[in-house]
């Protein structure tokens, strides 16, 4: 009898121990297969820009600034509609050059404030009241897309886009009265800066007309890539054309287009 109590107890001792063994065995396994994944992130790189001599004159320093950023003006109007001399000539007036303390310190190139709805980053700064909040950006180059939204998603400047595209003057004159700034001699600056640095240049270059303004040499096609998004009658209010003057241009007999199809902006001839 008291070997079979002794007999008991050691295998009870025995099957206790192993079930902990298997525990711990099992418990270890868990703990092997978590993993800890580290993902870097590389900043973007930042656009180089050239810096003008810090004794540079006016003049040296606009130069630089227009060398600066007049291929993003360019692209931005062949985008969105918007004469790269404007958009040249706010900057240029807006920051200063480049050297104003809002462009200085937040990138802001066109005296953007936040508004309502902007989740960016933003500074504090004196302008027609003290402290305001104005848009911050990572690079300039943001800074001139945000322009070129902010005139195409606001109605009260929906009719500058019935300009035709390289009309400099209506333009400095329509953003006044849309309410872009309260400076009376706004458009006459704007005007005065496009005409004395010949910005209106780089109109030309982009509607491919600069050797003969008044017929354009059909040989530089300009064409638009559509994207999610657009639709006909946007693509035609982008770029100044009628509706049926994008379709004439393209042999379209509907309205209807798709992604990553390529649009003549212009008569295409003998093609």
């Amino acid at each position: 009898m008291l070997n079979r109590t002794l007999l008991l107890i050691v295998l009870s001792l025995f099957i206790l121990t192993g079930c902990r063994s298997k525990k711990k065995v099992a418990e270890t396994k868990r703990t092997s297969r978590t993993e800890k994944v580290v993902v870097s992130k590389k900043p973007e790189p930042k656009t180089n820009f050239k810096k003008p001599p810090a004794n540079a004159p006016y003049a040296e320093v606009v130069s630089t600034y227009i060398d600066n950023y007049s291929q993003i003006a360019r692209e931005e109007m062949l985008q969105y509609g918007i004469p790269a001399s404007i958009t040249l000539a706010q900057g240029i007036l807006e920051s200063g050059a480049g050297r104003g303390e809002l462009t200085r310190k937040a990138n802001n190139h066109f005296g953007i404030k936040c508004h309502s709805g902007w989740t960016g980053d933003r500074v504090y700064h004196d302008d027609d009241k003290r402290g305001e909040c104005f848009r911050k950006y990572k690079d300039p180059k943001y800074s001139f897309r945000d322009h070129s939204l902010f005139l195409t998603q606001r109605s009260r400047y929906e009719d500058l886009f019935k300009l035709k595209k390289d009309d400099y003057k209506g333009w400095a004159r329509g953003l006044k009265k849309a309410g872009y700034a309260t400076d009376p001699r706004y458009p006459q600056k704007l005007i005065d800066i496009v005409e004395r640095y010949r910005l209106y240049e780089y109109d030309e270059m982009v509607l491919g007309n600069k050797a003969n303004p008044v017929k354009p040499d059909d040989t530089k096609i300009s064409t638009y890539t559509v994207v999610k998004g657009d639709t006909l009658y946007s693509i035609a209010r982008r770029f100044n054309l009628t509706l049926d003057t994008l379709k004439e241009y393209n042999g379209l007999d509907s309205n209807n287009i798709s992604v990553g199809q390529v649009l003549y902006l212009h008569s295409v001839k003998n093609q």
